[in-house]
C-alpha cells in the first residue's frame, strides 16, 4: 500500500508541471493588455516599464521557470490589474466559500445518492425503484442553474412565509442550503444511478450467493459484502465530480451572490489578468489532481487485487 501511495505522489508532480506549461502558453496567445484599463492607449515608456516591472519582458521560458519556482515556493504572484493585491490574498479569502460549498454539495450527493441508488437496487422492479429512478432521472436532466432558479422562485416568492431561508449571501448555515442543493442535486442523481447498477451487478456475483447460501443475515450481506464492492465505481467518479464542484460553481455563486473566487476568475479573465487567471487555474487543477489521486489510494484500499497493478 505504501508504494501504491509512493507511486500516486510522484505522478502528481510532472501532471501539475504539464498543466503549468499548458496554462502558460494558453495564456500567452490572449491578446490584450492587462495594463489598460481604457481604450486609450498607455504611452510606450510606461508599458515598457511596467512589463519590466513584472518580469514580462523576459524571455516565455526564464518565465515559464520563474513561475514554476514561485508555485513551488506557493507564490502565486501579484495581480496585473488589481493594485497592490496578490493572487494569494485573493486566494485566501475568496476560496475558502467555493471550497465549502462544493465540500458541502459533495456529502449532500454522496449522503442521499447511494442510500437512493442502494434502495433502488434492492428494490428492483418495484415502486421504490420506480420512484428513486425518476428523481435521479430528473436530478440528472435538470442543469444546476435551473434548480437554482427554482429554488429561489419556490422558496422565496411562493413559499417565503413559511420557509425563512436566505437565497444570497454565505454568512449563515441557513444561507448555505440552497446553494448545496442545486449544486449537489445532479451529482447525487448520478450517484443514485450508479450505485443502483452497480449493486445490481455485484447481487448477481458468485460469492453473493455463497454468503447467503451460508445462512448469513440480509443486512450483513448488503452492508460487508455487497455495499463494500459496489462503492468501487462510486469512489472512481467521485474524484472528477468532487473538482467539478469545486472548480466548477462559478454560475451557482453568481445566482445566490455567494463570495467565492468565481467571480473575479471570470473577472480575471475578461481583464486579461494573466497571474490571476494563471493563479486560480494552477489552483483549481491541483485540487481536481489531488483528488483523482485520493480516489486512486481508496480504489487499493476497497480492492485490495488493484495494488500491484496500479
Amino acid at each position: 500500500m505504501t508504494r501504491l501511495i509512493i507511486r500516486r505522489v510522484l505522478w502528481t508532480v510532472p501532471v501539475i508541471l504539464l498543466v503549468i506549461l499548458m496554462t502558460f502558453l494558453l495564456m500567452r496567445q490572449i491578446e490584450g493588455n492587462p495594463f489598460r484599463h481604457s481604450e486609450r492607449a498607455i504611452p510606450e515608456s510606461i508599458q515598457r516599464n511596467l512589463e519590466a516591472k513584472y518580469g514580462l519582458d523576459d524571455p516565455w521560458y526564464v518565465q515559464y521557470v520563474r513561475y514554476v519556482r514561485d508555485v513551488a515556493t506557493f507564490d502565486l504572484g501579484p495581480s496585473l490589474v488589481l493594485r497592490n493585491r496578490d493572487v494569494n490574498d485573493i486566494v485566501r479569502e475568496h476560496f475558502p466559500p467555493s471550497l465549502e460549498l462544493g465540500a458541502l454539495a459533495m456529502l449532500f450527493a454522496l449522503v442521499f445518492g447511494i442510500p437512493l441508488g442502494l434502495l433502488a437496487a434492492l428494490r428492483a422492479n418495484k415502486w421504490p425503484d420506480y420512484s428513486a429512478m425518476v428523481v435521479a432521472n430528473v436530478g440528472f436532466a435538470v442543469p444546476s442553474f435551473l434548480v437554482a432558479t427554482l429554488l429561489i422562485y419556490f422558496f422565496a416568492v411562493r413559499w417565503g412565509d413559511i420557509f425563512d431561508v436566505p437565497t444570497s449571501g454565505w454568512d449563515t448555515w441557513q444561507s448555505k442550503i440552497l446553494p448545496t442543493i442545486a449544486l449537489g442535486l445532479g451529482p447525487m442523481a448520478y450517484f443514485a444511478r450508479l450505485t443502483r447498477g452497480s449493486v445490481l451487478e455485484t447481487l448477481q456475483q458468485d460469492y453473493i450467493r455463497t454468503a447467503r447460501a451460508k445462512g448469513l443475515r440480509r443486512r450483513r450481506v448488503v452492508v460487508v459484502h455487497t455495499l463494500r464492492n459496489s462503492l468501487i465505481p462510486v469512489v472512481t467518479a467521485a474524484g472528477p465530480i468532487l473538482g467539478f464542484l469545486i472548480t466548477g460553481s462559478f454560475v451557482i455563486e453568481q445566482i445566490f451572490a455567494i463570495p467565492g473566487i468565481g467571480r473575479y476568475y471570470v473577472t480575471a479573465v475578461t481583464a486579461r489578468d494573466y497571474s490571476v487567471v494563471m493563479g486560480l487555474t494552477v489552483l483549481l487543477a491541483m485540487i481536481v489532481i489531488i483528488a483523482n489521486m485520493v480516489v486512486d489510494i481508496l480504489y487499493g484500499i476497497l480492492d485490495p487485487r488493484t495494488r500491484e497493478a496500479r
